[in-house]
């Protein structure tokens, strides 16, 4: 047992050593923080009520056309499943992305890592980590290096340390597997675990290992209730670890429930809807600025991910993302721009 795990350290050493990790961690120099730009396509995927669906050589022209660097490709259906692509169609969704001069930033894991935690017979974490692995090799067949995956939802009735304890086993052994194909995970902070910037930091110190990094938001922590300046604190305080980020914009909706044994309404939870960049309750201003006060090098990814305003369909799902493309110019000139149409 000890002689496996020192090889596996070594061999993740060895790995880290060599850059095969190219995922770039920020640096603290505001000059290297360069705006390019990647469309996650969950905002053509039929997923949210009026969406409209691109297959996905339909989305890869329409992130080309549009003007984004880079595409995240959804690794589930509609778009690119592990059921669906053998060696042959990874081979050809790779030219097809090469030829279009567009880069794959990441492929998006559909992970949970605490499911089943009140079956103990069923290997969960087991199955988790190699679902992973097997991400990571289509990632790597596709020409990427990094994926984005969860940590778990919280199950009520079940010991929060107990689910904690899930997620940090899961990340490990998924990480390990990725590793084998030379790619950083970018842990989004979206699941109820580790939601929180300070116990999203302290999980992945416990982690420990350097291809398991974090994909970290803006939105989660305002929904969380952070003002602006603890936006600009939480990105500061997460440095070490971000390699990856996708913006959203939202609106809050107010709902009641009308109580008739009172004649009056009871205030609920609000609602989300999804608004263009710079329009909505994230203060991306702050967001974007921290990170380049940190000097981030990844991609910043946009999706439409909730029912957004004006409707899903091809033009306003167009015509929004378009708009995200000016927000972030006045960040920095996007790169690649002589490519844009």
């Amino acid at each position: 047992m000890r002689k496996s795990c020192l090889v596996l350290t070594i061999l993740l050493l060895s790995f880290f050593s060599r850059g095969v990790f190219s995922q770039k961690i920020p640096t603290g120099n505001p000059e290297d923080f360069k705006v390019k730009t990647c469309l996650h396509s969950v905002s053509y995927a039929g997923v949210w009520r009026g969406q409209a669906v691109l297959s996905v050589d339909e989305f890869l022209v329409k992130a080309k056309e549009l003007g984004f660097d880079g595409v995240m490709l959804m690794a589930k259906r509609p778009h690119v499943s592990l059921l669906d692509y053998d060696a042959a169609a990874r081979k050809e969704l790779r030219s097809r992305i090469e030829s279009l001069g567009l880069e794959l930033v990441c492929l998006a894991g559909y992970t949970d890592f605490t499911a089943g935690v009140d079956k103990a017979g069923i290997p969960n974490v087991e199955i988790q980590a190699c679902y992973v692995g097997e991400l990571a090799k289509l990632a790597r067949d596709l020409g990427t290096d990094m994926v984005r995956i969860f940590t778990g939802y919280e199950r009520q009735e079940v010991p929060f340390d107990k689910q904690y304890a899930m997620v940090v086993e899961g990340l490990k052994l998924a990480g390990q597997k990725a590793a084998e194909y030379g790619v950083t995970l970018a842990v989004q902070n979206h699941h109820d675990i580790a939601v929180h910037h300070d116990v999203m930091y302290w999980l992945l110190k416990e982690v420990n290992l350097p291809n398991v990094k974090a994909g970290f938001d803006a939105w989660a922590p305002v929904l969380q209730g952070l003002n602006s300046e603890e936006l600009r604190g939480a990105v500061l305080r997460m440095q070490p670890f971000i390699v990856h980020t996708t913006a959203a914009d939202y609106v809050r909706l107010p709902r009641y429930h009308y109580e008739h044994s009172l004649t009056n309404y009871r205030q609920e939870q609000t609602v989300l809807r999804a608004v263009p960049l710079g329009e909505g309750i994230i203060d991306y201003e702050i967001f974007f600025n921290a990170l380049k006060e940190i000097g981030y090098q990844g991609y910043i990814a946009y999706e439409m991910c909730e029912v957004l305003d004006g409707g899903g369909d091809i033009e306003n799902l167009d015509e929004t993302a378009k708009k995200f493309l000016e927000y972030v110019k006045k960040f920095e000139g996007v790169k690649g721009s002589d490519n844009k149409k």
